[in-house]
């Protein structure tokens, strides 16, 4: 008796992906504060519920509010359609191919509003390779629990009664911290393989091991992963680099066998100690953003990411007879070339990549005006901390950064003695293209001055 109150309270006997009934636990179990609860989400689900509806906050909210961490984002499910949603809201917008969804709109906070879906597969339009396409049947309540991916996002938490609904023994794996499928992960990964990257990006997040059973199959199913769009690819990774954890979310796709082709070359990068070294600062600063709640630009990310690639393009262009600048352009056009066959990187990153590629040789370059131009770059700040990461990571002068930490924080007489220090101290730092041009000008000055002697 004791042993089977047990199992129910913990959930384990619901981990079988056809559960029909839940294990609804009350907050002594569960142990959410409301107080971390979103007011809009809270708003959505009244709403609905007063509308007649069945409305909870679900997925990752409910688990990271379990586990005492602060939500990023709250979605809510419904046995509500979505044009049902939509007349209840006044800022409503349905969206979706794959799946309808509701966008419910706070300002600029956002609540997303799904509504149950069906268990059904043979009502889903398939790919050759078993990718869900199209699924817009809407079910119940515990075949919803069943299309979830993991058992921890898998629960449903009412704000109004304060219970839990555990269709999956979710709240078990996470007093366990084990991350596990729900249902066949094969079946689960050919329906979607974008699921083997949310494995990666969650285990690392919440440092939970996974389920040796959701771990097998991934090395030997990561190429379905080819079939998915880039745009999607692009926001996963974009979520794995962004999550605070990208330096262990990296380390986890080396173990699953997941990062050859998703970072084309990106592989052999992390096989060399320079590569490695210089990833493994930009993760670990990016990581640290994130903590301290500051900004992090996508163009940076995956310009430090690219950086080791585009350097050893631009030094083969040099080698071949090109000059400096253009020779970087080059570099920078083959790797995008070759980075967006995989990545649907959009315009906005990749000009702030190449923005930040081409200031790098112009750092060198201390003398006359050009400090001062640097400094109304708009991109002058991103350059600037990628400067002080090739530094960090030994590839460029370390006195070179503090020179521009001391200029740029410097008033006028400051930066004019670091100017005439470097004027006076440095070798000629002006590029092949304009030295060149310069020599040349003055060989056809002294052609045509004229002899002081007279005529011989």
């Amino acid at each position: 008796m004791i042993k089977k109150f047990l199992l129910t309270i913990l959930g384990k006997n619901s981990s079988n992906a056809n559960s029909t009934k839940p294990v609804v636990l009350g907050p002594k179990q569960h142990k959410i504060d409301p107080k971390h609860v979103s007011g809009n989400a809270i708003r959505v689900t009244q709403t609905l519920q007063k509308a007649g509806f069945k409305a909870f906050i679900v997925g990752g909210a409910v688990r990271d509010l379990m586990l005492s961490v602060k939500p990023k984002d709250f979605d809510v499910a419904t046995n509500a359609t979505p044009e049902e949603i939509k007349r209840l809201f006044r800022r409503a917008f349905i969206i979706g191919r794959r799946f309808q969804i509701v966008h419910v709109m706070f300002g600029q906070d956002l609540i997303e509003v799904t509504t149950f879906r069906s268990g059904a597969e043979n009502t889903a339009q398939k790919d050759e390779h078993g990718r869900i396409l199209r699924d817009n049947t809407f079910g119940k309540q515990h075949e919803d629990a069943a299309r979830r991916d993991f058992t921890i996002n898998a629960m449903y938490y009412d704000p109004a009664t304060q219970t839990v609904l555990d269709y999956h023994g979710g709240v078990a794996d996470i007093r366990a911290k084990t991350l596990r499928m729900i249902g066949v992960p094969e079946e689960r990964y050919r329906e979607d393989p974008v699921r083997m990257l949310r494995v990666v990006r969650f285990a690392a997040k919440l440092k939970f091991n996974i389920d040796p059973a959701t771990s097998a199959p991934i090395a030997t199913m990561a190429s379905l992963i080819d079939n998915v769009p880039t745009a999607r690819i692009f926001d996963e990774m974009l979520k794995l680099l962004m999550s605070g954890h990208a330096l262990a979310c990296l380390q986890q796709l080396r173990q699953q066998g997941l990062h050859h082709g998703l970072l084309p070359l990106l592989d052999v990068v992390l096989e060399q100690p320079n590569g490695e070294k210089f990833i493994t600062l930009a993760l670990s600063n990016t990581d640290e953003r994130v903590r301290q709640g500051k900004p992090i630009s996508p163009g940076f990310l995956f310009a430090s990411l690219l950086w080791h690639q585009v350097n050893q393009k631009w030094a083969y262009y040099q080698e071949k007879g090109e000059y400096p600048i253009p020779a970087l352009h080059a570099a920078a056009d083959d790797i995008l070339n070759k980075q967006t066959e995989k990545l649907a990187l959009q315009r906005k990153i990749t000009s702030d990549m190449r923005d930040i590629w081409s200031m790098q040789p112009r750092f060198e370059r201390r003398i006359g005006k050009s400090p001062y131009k640097m400094l109304e770059h708009p991109r002058m700040r991103a350059g600037y901390d990628f400067l002080l990461l090739r530094c960090a990571a030994g590839e460029a002068d370390e006195a070179l950064g503090e020179w521009w930490t001391e200029f740029m924080n410097g008033d006028a007489s400051t930066r004019e003695a670091l100017l005439s220090n470097t004027s006076n101290t440095s070798p000629d730092t002006t590029p092949k293209t304009r030295r060149r041009r310069t020599n040349r000008k003055r060989k056809n000055i002294v052609a045509f001055k004229p002899n002081p002697q007279g005529p011989a």
